[in-house]
């Protein structure tokens, strides 16, 4: 009896996860999809508004803000997540270490401004700092509430607040550089949009501090914590030091026209990535005691994010030509071979992502730390090769770095979860070959005469969208077999209830 209702029990519980999952994803992607469109429209109107090198001011200080960002998360958020039992107590020490900390990094940010500027022989970096440091201080009351609503998987509340956001502040910075503000629209739509997703975060989720303080619930959870603020800290620096090098290196315009192309790029990949991860780490996180059904989730997740990123990039590098001349005109064409070299960077980070979240998930930050110390080693190691060849050179090699990286993520895959590489890539083979089959179709497509761009980018896109939806069905794919059975189901649920 006790056995037939501990099943029964099992049965209700996986039931509903996956509901809270289905539902979370549905909401992360609404959000995700819904802000990147309208981040995507606003970035192309404020492109053909502002110049390459306004835009490559910006990209200088990324790396100072996103290294101080880190600091901010402290890797308490992850700590607070990967917990199971977290208390009020904890979550309140986590909020104000929070804020102490935002305005530190604020105040350290306007303090050091005048170096930075010096360093990149760029004046306005100064006032330039001392603005976007304001950031710091309003993410350091959002965090917290982020934390919680991604804990509870209630992507509901954060998809009204970014894209709410989103818009005002995108609104915002294309009335000042209508009016002739410059770089300071893109730092005052920033400063905006943390402001109003802040506020919002605040005015929909229900979660309001108390009155207390515990450091010893800090260094509970600094014992995880720690290990993700180094390895967050280190993945920053690095994530963002091909800015920094091509900033000092290069002219500002020539790190406008890379940031474009890594913005682009990031629009699909980045989008996609993010919207899993932060569903499959509190996911994977509740799965971390039972290793066969979290082996079976890290695989369907891995097989759907690919089933759409991989023809999306191989898709986005065969049409970069066209769309950026389409989108930005062509005072923004330098950006072209950067774009498209970069798409086939950006085919590997959803496998990334997913390797790592299980790492995460299973506690093993140690590892997870270590993994990323090699990593940042092997970066080192492509700059200090590539760079006297130029930006295309440092991104062929942050393509071999990443293939190397995604080796190390997944040999771990391997020892804790028995998911080698070979039953990864094995995993992934449809979807590789039938994105490569559609990429030839779309390269044919680019042979033929036509009148204009605007063609030429309009054909290449329906071809492709419909030769590879066209070979998913003839092949019957397991990712869209499943997606059209899910469409049909809530067409037939729909029919029936309103009947």
């Amino acid at each position: 009896m006790n056995e037939k209702f501990n099943i029964y029990l099992g049965n209700i519980l996986k039931d509903n996860l996956k509901k809270s999952t289905i539902n979370a994803l549905s909401w992360s992607f609404i959000e995700t999809i819904g802000m990147q469109t309208v981040q995507f429209i606003i970035s192309i109107i404020l492109a053909r508004l502002l110049l390459p090198a306004q835009f490559g001011l910006i990209g200088m200080l990324t790396i100072f803000i996103a290294v101080s960002q880190t600091f901010l998360n402290s890797g308490f958020g992850s700590a607070l997540i990967q917990k199971c039992d977290a208390t009020q107590t904890d979550i309140c020490s986590v909020f104000y270490f929070n804020i102490v900390v935002g305005i530190a990094f604020a105040a350290l940010l306007c303090f050091a401004a005048p170096w930075i500027a010096d360093f990149y022989k760029q004046p306005v970096l100064t006032p330039l700092t001392r603005l976007l440091s304001l950031v710091l201080v309003i993410n350091s009351f959002g965090l917290i509430q982020t934390t919680i609503v991604t804990k509870e998987i209630n992507f509901k509340i954060l998809t009204k607040a970014n894209i709410v956001s989103s818009i005002v502040s995108g609104i915002i910075g294309i009335v000042m550089a209508l009016n002739g503000f410059g770089v300071w629209s893109l730092a005052i739509q920033q400063i905006s949009r943390a402001f109003l997703s802040t506020l919002l975060l605040w005015i929909f989720n229900t979660w309001r501090p108390s009155a207390i303080f515990n450091l010893k619930s800090l260094s509970l959870l600094f014992t995880f914590g720690s290990r993700m603020l180094a390895s967050g800290l280190l993945n920053q620096i690095f994530n963002n030091i091909y800015l920094l090098v091509i900033g000092k290196l290069f002219s500002a315009s020539d790190l406008g026209y890379f940031t474009r192309a890594s913005t682009l790029q990031d629009v699909p990949s980045q989008t996609l990535g993010s919207m899993v991860s932060r569903v499959t780490f509190p996911v994977f996180s509740t799965l971390q005691d039972d290793r066969e059904r979290l082996k079976r989730v890290m695989k369907k997740a891995l097989t759907s994010l690919s089933f759409i990123n991989i023809p999306v990039m191989l898709g986005l590098s065969l049409v970069s030509r066209p769309l950026i001349i389409v989108l930005f005109g062509e005072k923004w064409s330098e950006s072209i071979p950067y774009l498209q070299l970069l798409c086939f960077l950006g085919l590997l980070l959803p496998m990334h992502l997913i390797n790592l979240n299980a790492l995460e998930a299973l506690g093993k930050s140690n590892l997870f730390f270590r993994l990323e110390v090699i990593k940042k080693i092997l970066i080192v190691i492509n700059i200090a090769i590539t760079w006297r060849w130029g930006i295309s050179a440092m991104i062929y090699g942050m393509i071999i770095t990443s293939v190397i990286s995604y080796y190390l993520n997944s040999y771990y895959s391997k020892k804790l979860l028995n998911y080698s590489i070979i039953e990864q890539i094995f995993d992934l083979l449809p979807y590789i070959s039938v994105s490569l089959l559609m990429g030839v179709c779309v390269y044919l497509v680019s042979l033929l005469p036509f009148p204009n761009v605007w063609s030429l980018l309009l054909s290449q896109i329906i071809v492709g969208g419909a030769v590879y939806i066209g070979l998913c069905r003839l092949f019957k794919l397991t990712v869209f077999m499943e997606i059209c059975r899910e469409g049909l189901d809530r067409i037939s649920f729909r029919k029936n209830f309103s009947n």
